[in-house]
């Protein structure tokens, strides 16, 4: 399932992560690249252990577990600790799929699901699009500052050459508590349901409490802790 997720950060708030992001010792992206995204990767990156990153890093972490579409999409075990990269100057991701197990930073999980949050506007830069390959064809995203993008990070994707302007964003990885991504997806939907079925008969009404015990149960049967 590939979700928007809408106003993660207000666009006050990105104005001011954007401040602090871009005074950090930004280096090359490399740093952190597997083998095969080294072959194809070009950009710059904030180091992890910069105080930008931690800092920044430490408000997205927060922001994203304090957001009910991502919460309930992502049904998240562990948010690897958020990285921050930068396009320009023709700079580029080569199409790859992500690592199935991230470590570093103190972490170490396996990788079910990735997330892009985007700190620049749009109109901003040129290029830059990040194409996630899917059974339905190649998805193009280029979302408004503040907004995240969430896939399955099994998914093949690339970002295009960014050849005006500067592409600045957050990226990380999740490991979620259920593991398949149409389980998630089924779940994700049956919690829509029941919140709309909430809102129309009331949410002690026979209806709500019976879906909201299958949501309760197919999650408990699917968990993995």
């Amino acid at each position: 399932m590939l979700l928007q997720i809408p106003q993660v950060f207000s666009k006050e708030e990105v104005a001011a992560l954007r401040q602090r992001l871009d005074a950090g010792p930004w280096t090359d992206g490399n740093a952190t690249s597997g083998h095969q995204s080294a072959l194809a990767k070009r950009n710059l990156q904030l180091p992890t252990d910069s105080a930008e990153a931690r800092e920044v890093g430490a408000a997205v972490t927060q922001a994203l577990n304090a957001n009910p579409m991502f919460v309930s999409s992502a049904l998240p075990h562990t948010i690897f600790p958020p990285l921050f990269n930068r396009y320009e100057g023709g700079g580029q991701f080569g199409l790859h799929v992500d690592n199935a197990i991230r470590q570093g930073s103190g972490a170490r999980i396996r990788s079910d699901l990735s997330m892009t949050l985007f700190l620049s506007e749009p109109d901003d830069y040129d290029g830059g699009e990040l194409i996630i390959e899917d059974l339905y064809g190649p998805q193009t995203v280029k979302l408004p500052a503040g907004d995240a993008v969430l896939y399955p990070s099994k998914s093949l994707h690339r970002v295009t050459p960014v050849t005006h302007g500067a592409r600045v964003a957050c990226f990380t990885w999740i490991q979620s508590l259920v593991r398949d991504d149409a389980d998630r997806e089924l779940l994700f939907r049956l919690d829509i349901g029941v919140q709309r079925v909430a809102v129309e008969t009331g949410a002690g009404s026979p209806a709500a409490v019976e879906l909201t015990g299958v949501y309760h149960n197919l999650l408990r049967r699917w968990t993995e802790l």
